[in-house]
């Protein structure tokens, strides 16, 4: 009796568990949206949207973007990590977000760790050292020999405080021990255009490189251990002598916690393959983006890893936000 109760059980479970299954299987059976927390037009946008367009293609369902800005990231982040976990709705999760901003809130409405489980990982992108042709340097050195002559004149811009233009900032200083001010502007566009007019000295910057070779600013190094392959003239901190010096903004496909482990890995399966197609790279090249093809397990190490990482940097910065 016994035996055959627990087969009773086990039929009950078995149909309990085969609509759940079979849904996951069929994934997706409609729309899925991707919430990107910026407004449209920048580095994001453009890396979504070539992965959105590849996995619409290949999945046989629109991926559509959704923008949810404001806040530092935290109101698009806050709305995708408390969304059904059913695979419809994505985060595009980044720099701010899932590295900074748990070390530079006071509070969050989210945990970049529990409320979200990992999918896939887009892309990196680069921060180049750039400074107006007035600054008197040829290298990175000069200019940290020139910091350390001239402590709190040099002044740094970015697009704001917890960026990543703000943390390489930040880095590069702590790193190299000199004084410096920090310049915060509202977005990489006008902090660009504030060093193109000589407002500040340099920035780290992952499209400034158009104002390179325009002719009007001069690249130092990129922030990396290894020379960005969109720019294989530019030296790396590292082979400069600074291989502490390397920040690696990124740009990710999260979802709420508890999605399923099929519907991530399908979701997964996808983008590596639309990440290692050669148009991805060739869209995402001229902005200077890298695609990445991680394996899940690869993507949530990655993601721990930013999470972690930056704690020090901030505090250092002692930047806070309340």
């Amino acid at each position: 009796m016994f035996k055959v109760r627990l087969l009773q059980v086990a039929a009950v479970v078995a149909c309990f568990l085969a609509p759940i299954a079979a849904s996951q299987d069929a994934f997706p059976e409609r729309p899925v949206k991707i919430v990107v927390p910026y407004p449209p037009g920048g580095l994001t946008d453009v890396a979504v949207r070539v992965f959105a367009d590849g996995l619409s293609k290949l999945l046989g369902q629109q991926f559509i973007v959704e923008y949810r800005a404001g806040g530092g990231t935290n109101i698009g982040a806050s709305y995708a990590a408390h969304s059904a976990p059913d695979g419809y709705t994505l985060y595009a999760a980044n720099f701010a977000s899932n590295a900074v901003n748990k070390w530079l809130y006071k509070k969050l409405s989210y945990d970049p760790e529990k409320d979200f489980a990992p999918v896939a990982l887009m892309t990196l992108s680069p921060q180049f050292l750039v400074v107006h042709p007035s600054v008197p340097v040829k290298s990175v050195r000069d200019l940290v020999l020139l910091g350390k002559k001239n402590p709190g004149k040099l002044t740094y811009g970015s697009p704001g405080i917890g960026s990543p233009n703000h943390i390489a900032g930040e880095l590069f200083r702590t790193q190299t021990n000199i004084k410096v001010v920090h310049v915060p502007y509202k977005g990489s566009a006008m902090s660009s255009l504030a060093l193109v007019g000589g407002e500040t000295d340099y920035i780290f910057d992952a499209t400034a490189m158009t104002y390179v070779h325009a002719g009007k600013l001069k690249v130092l190094a990129v922030a990396y251990t290894k020379r960005w392959p969109t720019e294989p003239d530019v030296p790396s901190m590292a082979e400069l002598g600074y291989p502490g010096i390397s920040v690696e903004p990124f740009f990710a496909l999260v979802a709420p916690a508890n999605t399923a482990l099929a519907i991530r890995q399908k979701l997964n399966d996808a983008a590596r393959i639309v990440g290692k197609r050669p148009d991805a790279a060739t869209k995402l090249a001229p902005v200077g983006l890298i695609p990445q093809a991680l394996t899940l397990k690869e993507t949530d190490d990655f993601l721990r890893d930013q999470s972690t990482k930056w704690a020090p940097v901030v505090k250092a910065s002692g930047a806070q936000v309340d």
